[in-house]
């Protein structure tokens, strides 16, 4: 029993750090602190976004040609090195591992039982405010989505998920001393409005209620 929650707790643990870790590889990535994957996750969706969108290619046919250039590229260097008589790289960076293979099951395991959580908390009273921020979410996404193609939508996705970031990072004292004062000068805006538009409009409301019972209790009389 105790060996068996210690494996338990042992488990919970490890996961734990693996989301910690697909966290901080993530925010690397968009943060532009591993400056080479983000090139070239950014010049990859943009290549394949020209070629399908500006060229109209197929998916197919960018898929076969990427792997046709793959397997030359291979070929030619597998027969350079034998001809100049040198060994082969190892690719044991490129197999996939065990612990690998675990990580990632993990991890779409922890997204989904996330996902039957946040359905759950929303079926209960407090989950209201969140279940309508994720209608209204859902709602402008589906507008936005209608205005584009899945393509396009995506390549924009990708473009500002590694801009804006790094872009607020830099200029965050800026941003929030912009924010600050469009709050300030917002509720100025408001505050003039409700002084010279709604409480006039309630004043003139109570006048006329008010002239209007007289005049009923006139008749009245």
């Amino acid at each position: 029993m105790v060996s068996t929650l210690a494996e338990r707790r042992t488990r919970g643990g490890g996961r734990a750090n693996d989301r910690v870790v697909n966290y901080n590889i993530a925010k690397d990535i968009v943060l532009w602190r591993r400056r080479t994957q983000s090139a070239t996750i950014l010049i990859a969706s943009t290549a394949t976004w020209v070629l399908m969108q500006v060229y109209q290619f197929k998916f197919i046919t960018l898929f076969s040609w990427l792997a046709i250039f793959l397997l030359a590229s291979s070929f030619l260097c597998a027969n350079m090195l034998r001809l100049l008589g040198k060994e082969p790289p190892s690719l044991s960076g490129f197999e996939m591992t065990e612990e690998s293979a675990m990580q990632m099951a993990h991890t779409i395991k922890a997204c989904s039982e996330e996902g039957i959580r946040l359905m759950f908390r929303l079926t209960t009273e407090e989950g209201w405010p969140l279940f309508l921020g994720l209608v209204a979410g859902l709602w402008s996404l589906s507008y936005i989505a209608s205005k584009m193609d899945f393509l396009t939508f995506l390549y924009m996705g990708i473009i500002v998920s590694t801009t804006v970031p790094v872009i607020y990072v830099k200029n965050e004292n800026r941003i929030k001393s912009l924010v600050e004062w469009l709050k300030a000068k917002s509720k100025r805006s408001y505050e003039i409005f409700d002084e010279r538009a709604i409480q006039k409009i309630k004043t003139r409301v109570i006048n006329e209620s008010e002239m209007k019972k007289q005049n009923d209790e006139k008749k009245a009389e």
